[in-house]
């Protein structure tokens, strides 16, 4: 059995931090808490942490409530943004102060830690101190200090938000192929989109105390429930629509979709990665005629804000652009028309 949080509130005076979160996590999972500063992400992973304790709600950890339960007494380790190294202790007693505390053999001791500096590749620097270490090298001591105290779950308060991009990178293919060896619960608190999307087996997306949607990342990805998921998860295209029939009639033309709105109107989600760009002409379904307005070079990929044949003026007063990201081998320019397509299965109907 896994993670069960059930009810949770929590308030800090007049601030509801949780709004009664309701969510599973399975065992074996590594699970993402994705979303915005102050959305009750931390605090969430604090409450199963056992640091803070709900007004309300139950958790329950393999079956057991463990709400009222001290958090050294819970089977759970954390792993800060900060690493919490204790400075004037160097690698090894660092990696082995949970288990001095727990009185594990001396022997056990030494095995286990180790066991965690070769799994690491931290073997030949126990003897040095935190600060003789590189960014990614902490980070790695303070998931060998966790992990080595065999921990039913493992939480991650945004351990990786400190490391420049490519060390960040680097760190994250190694923390998913860990857990993945380990097949170990890992439960990750991130606003990182694109971490999120990378390390996941499933992730809660979070705003305002409350769970917007839960999924596999390719699916909460694809089919966002609302528009703050949509554009939450990367750039998205939102339309205004209306049912008409089986179609839906939007500013850009009337299309086809795979599921069936279930409003008579409401909006419409698409990645730009989704659009396909095609020759202009033709007037067949889900195509429409468009104009290069602007075009941004990103290395592998190309972003370009296309305007239709007939500019349409928002209610803002603005042009009515779509965004598409293509392959920067695609040479487009300001002024270039060309014919977009807006596939059935990609176009979203979003419920609210």
């Amino acid at each position: 059995m896994g993670l069960l949080v059930a009810g949770v509130q929590k308030n800090f005076g007049s601030h509801k931090a949780l709004k009664g979160v309701n969510l599973e996590v399975r065992k074996g999972e590594f699970f993402t808490l994705l979303g915005p500063s102050g959305c009750g992400k931390t605090t969430l992973l604090r409450v199963i942490a056992g640091l803070e304790l709900p007004d309300s709600g139950h958790v329950f950890l393999g079956g057991q409530d463990i709400t009222r339960l001290s958090a050294a007494k819970r089977q759970v380790n954390t792993v800060f943004q900060s690493y919490a190294l204790f400075p004037h202790l160097n690698i090894f007693e660092n990696m082995a102060f949970g288990l001095k505390a727990r009185h594990i053999d001396p022997v056990e001791t030494n095995r286990r830690v180790a066991k965690k500096l070769e799994l690491f590749g931290l073997s030949g620097l126990e003897r040095r101190y935190p600060h003789q270490l590189s960014g990614g090298q902490k980070q790695r001591v303070a998931l060998a200090r966790a992990l080595v105290n065999q921990p039913n779950i493992l939480l991650l308060d945004e351990p990786m938000s400190a490391l420049d991009a490519h060390l960040r990178g680097q760190v994250q293919e190694e923390l998913r192929r860990l857990q993945r060896k380990l097949k170990q619960t890992f439960i990750l608190v991130t606003h990182d989109q694109d971490e999120a999307l990378m390390v996941s087996d499933r992730l809660a997306v979070i705003r305002d105390g409350l769970v917007e949607q839960v999924g596999e990342p390719r699916d909460v990805y694809s089919r966002p429930k609302n528009q703050f998921v949509a554009e939450f998860l990367g750039a998205a295209n939102i339309i205004k629509a209306r049912r008409d029939g089986g179609r839906v009639v939007t500013s850009l033309g009337s299309f086809d979709l795979s599921l069936a709105p279930v409003w008579d109107e409401g909006t419409l989600a698409i990645r730009p990665e989704r659009i396909v760009l095609g020759e202009a002409g033709g007037d067949r379904a889900n195509w429409v005629r468009a104009e290069v307005r602007e075009a941004i070079y990103r290395g592998q990929s190309l972003d370009v804000w296309l305007a239709p044949g007939q500019t349409i003026r928002t209610k803002t007063g603005e042009d009515l652009r779509v965004r598409v990201r293509t392959h920067s081998r695609d040479h487009l320019r300001p002024g270039d028309q060309v014919s977009l397509f807006f596939p059935p299965e990609d176009l979203v109907a979003l419920e609210h």
